[in-house]
């Protein structure tokens, strides 16, 4: 062999000679988030693992999520090895299974659980309502999703991302149209992280100076006995009510009543934190990595991006708007903003409620206020997709 056909060989093997435009595209995306994670600090425990693992996806000949197994092609053509085994394919599909069988999600769910306090929810009833409200644009999105030609099982997983909840995004989509769950779930994801750039002009279109002013009276201390019990009464009811949506919710009251209960700090500790960011890094790189630019950049997949960001901004507007309802029902004493926190984003939501707020009135407080529609949101979108799950499943 002379040295040419070395060079030609080496040329062809690289990842240079199997560069297409769509991976120079993903990669660009890729940069977008982390640049606004690391300069912008927009929500960088998401982005940043999401964002590397677009990178690591779009590196030509690396088959960083190739499926030895699942009867797919390999990057770039390549044919699946007959009789390979699980542990010959890529690394990070290997972890792609937790998010497949909905492992990660739930296990998210337990960290969000052990770090929520319901306190704001249960001192102000009425967060429900709004919690409820900021739904609105899963049922939109679903009736946008059939309309543009989605099976009803696929429209109803493209709707959940309007809840703004990655891991029911993902619990759903993996029971209903596990085809469609890269796009879906790299969608919610990355609208969740970047709630501060596309609330705030919604929230601010929506409202009046006079409404974002708004100052809310000091909320009512919860006993303990009441915390203990919640997490309890909503699994029995909610579970009873709608069965699909136990594994969710019942891992999301296991770890509030770990927190609330006073007696195993250990494990509270533990799904807070060391589980929490455990099951963050893997289940951020992995959704990350299913954006491989010449899967993702097509038609279909970019539809329900499009599709996944109405949604959102139409939950957005549906707890901002029942907001500025309750804000004329009690005569000015609820301030609209929160409702945008009806998404089931926690506490990003809440936190972005708190900065508009601030912005119009500097003494104002509305971040514990904010929380209860918040957490609300959590129950909200979890009980919609066992309801889509009941309906299409």
């Amino acid at each position: 062999m002379d040295f040419s056909s070395i060079l030609t060989n080496l040329w062809e093997q690289s990842g240079f000679g199997n560069l297409v435009w769509q991976n120079l595209v993903m990669i660009g995306v890729a940069i977008v988030f982390l640049v606004l994670a690391i300069k912008f600090k927009f929500e960088p425990l998401l982005l940043v693992p999401i964002a590397f693992g677009i990178l690591l996806a779009n590196l030509p000949g690396a088959d960083i999520m190739l499926d030895t197994t699942g009867g797919q092609l390999g990057s770039y053509g390549q044919a699946v090895v007959e009789g390979a085994h699980w542990y010959d394919s890529g690394v990070l599909r290997i972890l792609y299974t937790g998010v497949k069988s909905s492992v990660f999600p739930c296990l998210i769910f337990l960290g969000v659980g052990a770090m929520t306090d319901f306190g704001p929810l249960l001192s102000n009833p009425v967060s429900l309502l709004l919690g409820a409200a900021a739904q609105l644009g899963v049922y939109c999105a679903f009736l946008l999703a059939v309309a543009f030609g989605f099976e009803p099982a696929e429209a109803a997983s493209i709707a959940i991302i309007g809840g703004a909840d990655g891991p029911t995004a993902i619990f759903l989509t993996s029971k209903l149209a596990s085809h469609l769950l890269a796009p879906i779930a790299l969608a919610a994801y990355s609208y969740m992280a970047l709630i501060p750039i596309i609330q705030p002009p919604i929230m601010k279109a929506l409202t009046t100076e006079k409404e974002r002013k708004v100052e809310m009276k000091q909320l009512r201390k919860v006993s303990k006995t009441e915390k203990i019990i919640f997490p309890v009464a909503v699994l029995l009811f909610c579970a009873f009510l709608l069965p699909s949506v136990a594994p969710l919710l019942g891992m999301l009251m296991l770890g509030n009543l770990f927190r609330e209960c006073g007696v195993v700090d250990r494990l509270s500790d533990t799904a807070q934190n060391a589980l929490m960011n455990i099951v963050t890094i893997m289940l951020g790189v992995t959704v990350g990595a299913t954006a491989n630019g010449q899967d993702f950049l097509q038609l279909k997949t970019i539809l329900i991006v499009v599709l996944g960001f109405v949604a959102f901004g139409f939950s957005t507007a549906g707890g901002v708007l029942f907001g500025k309802l309750l804000y004329v029902i009690t005569k000015g004493k609820i301030n609209p903003l929160i409702g945008a926190a009806g998404v089931s984003a926690v506490p990003m939501a809440a936190r972005v409620a708190q900065n508009v707020g601030r912005k119009y009135n500097p003494t104002n407080f509305l971040l514990m206020h904010a929380m209860g529609p918040n957490v609300a949101g959590v129950i909200g979108s979890a009980v919609a997709a066992g309801f889509l799950l009941a309906v299409f499943g």
